[in-house]
């Protein structure tokens, strides 16, 4: 008999449970295993009933993330080498009401990320036409956002982020990160919009740097500095609306 590994996994059908509930399942230990392979045996030859999303196994997709051992993690991205021979505790992302097992209601983040704007805003008075050309970047324009623009939406940087999980009228890493892409990109002619939203105290304004959200990024995002450099963005705005009555550059 091979060896073997024990996933104790979060349970709950709002319809039939009254409270959560952990199950363990003893499954075959394999070395190239990540944690979504096991939890796909579980589904596939133990207990067809458990709910949980997954899609493209390579970590893009981001539909994966769940809580492993209490650390949001992508599954797909996880090997169960890396736990063996101890328990795995799988549950659902931190701060997010439960669908069913390990699936989260993903609603609150859809919409802060349909607030911030996450697309390019152009000035229709700016347009060129079509005569002038494409609207080009030199490397270094690119460089500024770039990296903001890895985002894959898996919402593991919401599950540790201490500000979300305990109030989530806070915007979120995620999304303020998409709205400063968008900001420091030079075709886009949107960055007041969206500073009105982010620039809200339930905004950039609620983040305590603590950097948890950009130390789960699997994608090397860094959230954190994104809002970092929003609040920065944002004070000098507001000192300049101080001081151009009074004769300062706007």
């Amino acid at each position: 008999m091979g060896k073997t590994i024990e996933l104790e996994i979060f349970r709950y059908i709002p319809e039939i449970d009254e409270q959560p509930a952990y199950r363990s399942y003893e499954v075959e230990f394999e070395d190239d295993w990540v944690i979504l392979d096991a939890i796909n045996h579980i589904k596939d030859k133990m207990d067809g009933s458990l709910s949980y999303r997954w899609s493209c196994r390579m970590g893009v997709c981001g539909s994966c993330g769940m809580m492993i051992n209490g650390i949001p993690k992508l599954t797909c991205a996880t090997f169960l080498k890396d736990y063996y021979p101890k328990k795995v505790k799988v549950e659902p992302l931190l701060g997010f009401p439960v669908e069913r097992d390990l699936v989260i209601v993903m609603d609150d983040f859809m919409t802060k990320l349909e607030n911030v704007k996450p697309w390019m805003i152009r000035d229709k008075d700016k347009e060129k036409t079509i005569d002038k050309g494409e609207y080009l970047q030199s490397p270094v324009q690119l460089e500024k956002f770039i990296q903001f623009s890895m985002c894959i939406n898996c919402l593991l940087c919401y599950s540790a982020c201490p500000v979300y999980v305990v109030d989530n009228n806070f915007i979120g890493p995620a999304a303020i990160a998409l709205a400063q892409r968008y900001n420091l990109d030079s075709r886009d002619d949107g960055q007041d919009q969206r500073n009105e939203y982010i620039g809200k105290h339930e905004g950039i304004w609620d983040c305590t740097f603590v950097g948890e959200c950009s130390k789960v990024c699997p994608e090397d995002v860094d959230p954190a500095a994104a809002i970092q450099q929003a609040k920065v963005t944002n004070t000098q705005n507001f000192v300049k609306s101080i001081l151009w009555p009074f004769g300062g550059k706007k």
